[in-house]
């Protein structure tokens, strides 16, 4: 390519002149190519160490003027033939140009002008590339990435790394490239070359360590191997940006939306030397995460900035430092000091922002008052006038909204919303009639459980006074530290939690912390229009919820009549259709009642969508992944903190049979519903760390009588029987029974304990868990779930197959890996349909990977055993279209294993069966036929043979309706006990029809001549490579000619009477008639070398046949006109004569009444020794499958032109 004029001051060094002119000198990096010896060895190794560009462009030229020591570099190429055209254009466009010049340095402004004048035009007619976007050392490094491993321009590098990849004990220094979808190096050292390409998809396991053996290394793991590199500049930015991608692959593998939002990674963005703009996509994307994380916000909130300041706080009288965090619709604030201060304004509540008086004690203050009259004083800022001048821009993006301008309270309190139904007019009443959500509705304005103690009588015992007690801290701690969404989150706060929400604040303080009360202020009315868009719908995801309404807390009131009844249908109903791609879970009726209890209907719709999609990520998906990833969190906690007693859990395997049910349910399900609830007050404030804080002091507290367990039922019992008798003994509310400790209480009930001690011991024993370390824990997990998931997805897909193909189980293995490699590569680097068309994880196994016409090609090509050079794609399409059979374009593995299996284990029989069916409709589509006529005539002809049982059913029921019109003289008794013995009939008939039943070769469909002449042509095409490539053709001209004769008698054995009146007609003008068959094969290809090939094929079959015909049969078609024309492609001469005498055919015009049967087929071919050896024979697949698996390095030796990969790949 050319490239921007540089200069050069040695130009021989390292480098051998090829070509040379006055003014240009073509030059090549000494060692590539033949020969080079040691110093070629040295200088390639430099290269690679170096990271010089000569590795990836071996070829330059140079420009020279006169006795000038200067030269300059003009372009470069990657192969011999690369660099020859950049030098004939010289030759032929400059040269004589600059000769005429007199002053040398004019020939040089005048050619940097030019070269310059080029790369600028070549730029401008790229439209779409953002190239200017990185710098120029990381495009040469991208470029050197798609050269070295055959990738596709689609690729995108991110970054690579100078590290040392160890071989067995010896460290190889090279190039690490990490690109989007594939961990890639390349090392060159001494004419040892060393290339590793890993796809993300693949890697099970990522790992940072120092040992002896490998000082301060990053493991990467496979299911087959590990490899391990060393010596980074820094490790720690190389190990997360590996996460990150490993970790969008498994996004990948999870669901198809992972595709869509990485295909559109790159961002504008400022230019750092040698970043790539993914690179500082990925860093910005993982800020962003960390920020949604620790402030509970909504996946599209994009951070802005953050900067250090302090906040003044007026509760502790101090300046708290910490970060200021700014984005689209929020400005949050968090103490350097974990739990010192929290803070998070929207800015649809901010009414004023303002710059304050600087002083010494208060540099560059802004203030910030919200619409409910609370102020916040930041100070210490260091841009303050870049910072006010975005929250202004962000404001004047913010929408305004008066949902709840009225009253502060008005989104999180109960008491303004439930003046609602009251005040609503006659009117109003009138527009909500029908609908199935409106205000008018009790659980519109409050939850069940206020409406179940709405008449109670007033408690006034000691319980209901420390409740009471626990109102006035919580109202004391907001005069203090603020209400609503804007409230200051402090140590005190967490306190508070810990000692148990009141009844009447629980629905708001869930809200508030999770986050959902922010959701739902910025989506006024979404619940509503989603309930009436859901409602009346059916799918699977409403009969299971139907299943499970009745299931969902039975023991308690409000789900024992259908007020509760309803709210929860709407509820899951409407999520279910928010989020297909979760549906609903079970596990989730029993966390959306709860939830309602102390929620309004929308308010439990938006706690529930923070839940599923925020604080429980990937948990109530079809395979639940977030509680498999948790599960084994948990495991390695327990191996952490509690080794003696894991070891044994694990023999006895109880920790992951526990931990999914305690985990999906947040407890609800396995402790009583006073205890657990308070469990979720501590879950919604500090996250997923307080279940595995709990389920880690459970464990603790039966250490002894779990140690002294032999199985795994009384290790369950023991826990079972623990959590059964978690009490809270400060609830007002009146004891719910809880089922499972009626049923396993015994005579004998263990010592109850008080869920706050329990809470209290987690945190003291168990409190130094973070929420990162967490996050980092179900990283390593995802990998291993998601890749597990995988593996056993391939051993139920082989299992499946064992039964239907006579495959082994090593290969079904190796095939299904082949095939979801090609559906993956396809998914990287683009195909005709999306990903999320051919890959829906919610389908059974078999069906979940599926490629399109052009995967199934290349694969077709790589793996049958019919390989048919030109003709193999034509034959692949078809195989395509007979196996697909649902046509919607796409096939699953269990249709490719269904058409290989046939062509490597069926007999002579099926291998010939589906070589007929391959030229039969629906495979060989009517554009294949020469004539639209005989192809309609073909269709309809054929419909009623292909047509289902149920459409002769319906033909049937017709007939027995004429029939019985007929005969309407019949007694009526009689009848009706004739209807119903056909009815039943026709059932069991039906269940048959269901029952996989072997096709015979009585079911096939009998073949017309334009069919016949497409097998002739891909026999002729499958035999072309085969040792007895003579005899095959001999053969096959022999059974055509006999089968074409067949054809001619079963016309007229068929046809008699219609064949006579024809032929008497018919005028016997020449007996010998030249035929075109390009004209007769329709418009094909001109004559090529093969013409010779057929023309003797031809020769030799039309004196085969000469002295086998006699008078009484010879027509044109027993002198095989026909065959000796459909053994050729295409391509034979326009001047070959095909001599044959009784009736002529003109131009492309066939007979319609030739028909052939499949019978007829096989006892032909059986005739003749060389197609029975060659369709007998056994074929292995086994090199096929290496070859396939190679193909992706030959093709990466094979994409340069230049003699040094040639000769490298000829060895």
């Amino acid at each position: 390519m050319w490239i921007q004029p540089e200069e050069v001051l040695l130009a021989g060094a390292l480098w051998v002149s090829e070509r040379a002119n006055p003014f240009f000198i073509l030059q090549r990096r000494r060692g590539h190519g033949r020969g080079g010896g040691l110093s070629g060895l040295l200088v390639g190794t430099l290269d690679v160490v170096l990271d010089s560009s000569a590795r990836v462009a071996p070829y330059r030229i140079l420009l020279q003027t006169g006795d000038s020591q200067i030269y300059w570099n003009i372009a470069c190429g990657s192969s011999r033939k690369e660099i020859t055209v950049h030098w004939d254009w010289l030759e032929s466009n400059l040269l004589q140009t600059i000769s005429i010049f007199d002053n040398d340095e004019d020939v040089t402004t005048f050619v940097k002008g030019k070269i310059s004048g080029i790369i600028a035009e070549e730029n401008r007619l790229k439209p779409g590339e953002e190239h200017e976007e990185d710098s120029g050392k990381f495009r040469e490094a991208e470029l050197k990435m798609r050269r070295l491993f055959g990738m596709p321009d689609e690729e995108k590098l991110v970054n690579y790394y100078s590290c040392s990849y160890w071989k067995g004990r010896v460290p190889r220094q090279g190039w690490l490239y990490l690109s989007v979808n594939h961990l890639c190096f390349y090392s060159f050292l001494l004419g040892k070359e060393v290339t590793l390409v890993v796809p993300w998809t693949e890697v099970t396991q990522l790992e940072k360590n120092a040992t002896l053996v490998f000082p301060e290394s990053v493991c990467v793991s496979t299911r087959h191997t590990e490899h391990f590199f060393s010596v980074f500049l820094n490790i720690n930015d190389t190990f997360k940006l590996m996460e990150q991608l490993a970790n969008i692959a498994m996004r990948q593998l999870l669901d198809n939306e992972a595709f869509a939002a990485d295909r559109s990674l790159p961002k504008p963005g400022k230019t750092l030397k040698n970043v790539s703009a993914l690179k500082r996509d990925l860093d910005a994307r993982a800020k962003n995460e960390r920020y949604r994380t620790m402030f509970r916000l909504t996946q599209d909130e994009r951070l802005d900035g953050h900067t250090d300041c302090t906040l003044w706080t007026p509760f502790a009288k101090m300046h708290v430092v910490g970060q200021l965090f700014i984005s689209n619709n929020y400005i949050c604030f968090s103490s350097r000091e974990e739990d010192l201060c929290q803070l998070i304004i929207p800015l649809r509540e901010v009414s004023i922002v303002e710059k304050a008086d600087s002083s010494s004690v208060l540099p560059c203050p802004v203030s910030i008052s919200t619409k409910n009259k609370m102020n916040f004083l930041f100070a210490n800022l260091k841009d303050r006038d870049f910072l006010v001048q975005r929250i202004s821009d962000f404001l004047q993006r913010t929408p305004d909204s008066s949902w709840g301008d009225s009253s502060p309270l008005s989104l999180i309190g109960h008491s303004a919303s439930s003046s609602v139904p009251s005040s609503s007019s006659a009117g109003s009443e009138s527009v909500h009639k029908g609908r199935h959500y409106h205000p008018g509705l009790p659980t519109a304005s409050q939850g069940l459980l206020q409406l179940y103690h709405r008449d109670t009588p007033e408690d006034l015992g000691p319980k209901a006074m420390k409740e009471k007690m626990k109102e006035e801290a919580w109202n004391i701690h907001f005069s203090e530290f603020g209400r609503g969404v804007c409230m200051y989150r402090t140590s005190r706060t967490r306190e508070l939690v810990l000692n148990g929400i009141p009844e009447h604040l629980r629905g708001e303080l869930w809200l508030l912390f999770s986050g959902a009360q922010n959701e739902m202020a910025s989506h006024p009315g979404y619940y509503g229009d989603l309930v009436e868009q859901a409602m009346g719908l059916c799918s699977l995801a409403t009969e299971e919820i139907e299943r499970d309404l009745h299931r969902s807390m039975p023991e308690h009131r409000a789900f024992q009549n259908e007020t509760g009844i309803a709210a929860l249908r709407r509820v899951l109903t409407a999520y279910a259709h928010r989020n297909p791609g979760i549906g609903y879970c079970q596990a989730m009726n029993i966390v959306t009642s709860v939830l309602l209890l102390y929620c309004t209907e929308e308010e439990a719709f938006w706690l529930l969508v923070a839940l599923c999609e925020r604080m429980l990520p990937d948990y109530y998906n079809t395979r639940v992944v977030g509680a498999l990833v948790d599960q084994g969190v948990f495991e390695d906690l327990t191996r952490a903190f509690l080794p003696l007693l894991y070891e044994h859990m694990q023999e006895l395997g109880v920790i992951s049979t526990i931990s999914l049910s305690w985990f999906l349910t947040l407890f609800l399900s396995v402790m009583p519903f006073d205890s657990a609830v308070l469990l979720v007050d501590c879950f919604f404030y500090e996250g997923i760390k307080v279940t595995f804080q709990v389920a880690l002091a459970v464990l603790h507290d039966n250490m002894d009588a779990l140690l002294s367990c032999s199985d795994e039922g009384e290790a369950m019992t023991i826990l079972g029987r623990y959590l059964d008798n978690v009490v809270n003994k400060q609830t007002v509310a009146p004891p719910i029974p809880h089922l499972h400790a009626l049923l396993t209480s015994g005579d004998d009930p263990p010592p109850e304990i008080d869920v706050f001690d329990l809470i209290k011991s987690s945190y003291e024993r168990f409190g130094s868990l973070r929420s990162d370390v967490i996050e980092q824990m179900r990283f390593k997990q995802r990998l291993k779930v998601i890749q597990s998931l995988e593996d056993t997805a391939k051993r139920s897909v082989v299992r499946a197959m064992m039964t239907e193909s006579a495959f082994s189980i090593e290969e079904l293995e190796e095939l299904y890996c082949l095939f979801k490699s090609k559906h993956m590569t396809s998914c990287y680097w683009g195909s005709s349909s999306s990903a999320v068309e051919r890959h829906d994880p919610s389908l059974p196994y078999l069906e979940q990977y599926r490629i399109d016409l052009a995967q199934f090609t290349q694969l077709f090509s790589a793996l049958a055993p019919w390989i048919c050079g030109g003709h193999t794609p034509t034959l692949s399409a078809r195989l395509f279209k007979l196996l697909d059979q649902n046509r919607d374009g796409l096939v699953n593995f269990k249709e490719f294993i269904t058409g290989l299996s046939a062509m490597y284990h069926g007999d002579m029989t099926d291998k010939l069966k589906l070589l007929y069916k391959l030229h039969l409709p629906p495979a060989l589509c009517p554009e294949e036929a020469e004539s639209a006529l005989e192809a309609a005539h073909f269709f309809t002809e054929d419909e009623p043979r292909e047509s289902s049982f149920l459409s002769d059913l319906d033909n049937l029921r017709q007939q027995e309706v004429a029939s019985g019109e007929e005969g309407k003289d019949g007694e009526a008794d009689g009848e009706e006990k004739k209807e119903v013995k056909d009815y039943r009939y026709y059932l069991r008939m039906w269940a048959k029809e269901k029952e996989p039943k072997r096709e015979t070769i009585k079911d096939l469909p009998r073949m017309n001549q334009e069919q016949f002449i497409e097998v002739c042509k891909t026999l002729y095409n499958m035999f072309s490579e085969e040792p007895l490539e003579q005899e095959l053709y001999h053969a096959i001209a022999t059974v055509a000619s006999l089968l074409l004769r067949i054809g001619e008698v079963g016309k007229k054995f068929n046809n008699g009477t219609k064949k006579a009146e024809t032929t008497a007609q018919a005028t016997p003008t020449a007996r010998a008639l030249p035929v075109n068959l390009q004209e007769q094969e329709g418009p094909g290809d001109t004559a090529s070398d093969e013409a010779q090939m057929c023309r003797a094929l031809a020769d030799a079959q039309l004196e085969m046949a000469t002295p086998q015909t006699s008078d009484e049969d010879a027509s044109a078609s027993s002198y095989s006109v026909v065959s000796s024309g459909s053994l050729q492609c295409e391509d034979i001469a326009d001047d070959t004569v095909l001599i044959g005498s009784g009736e002529h055919r003109r131009g492309s015009v066939l007979d319609v009444d030739w028909s052939i049967t499949f019978e007829q087929v096989l006892a032909s071919l059986l005739t003749e020794p060389p197609l029975v050896d060659y369709f007998e024979k056994k074929r292995d697949i086994h090199t096929k499958m290496a070859a396939c698996k190679a193909q992706r390095a030959v093709e990466r030796q094979t994409s340069s032109t230049s003699d040094h990969e040639l000769i490298q790949l000829s060895t």
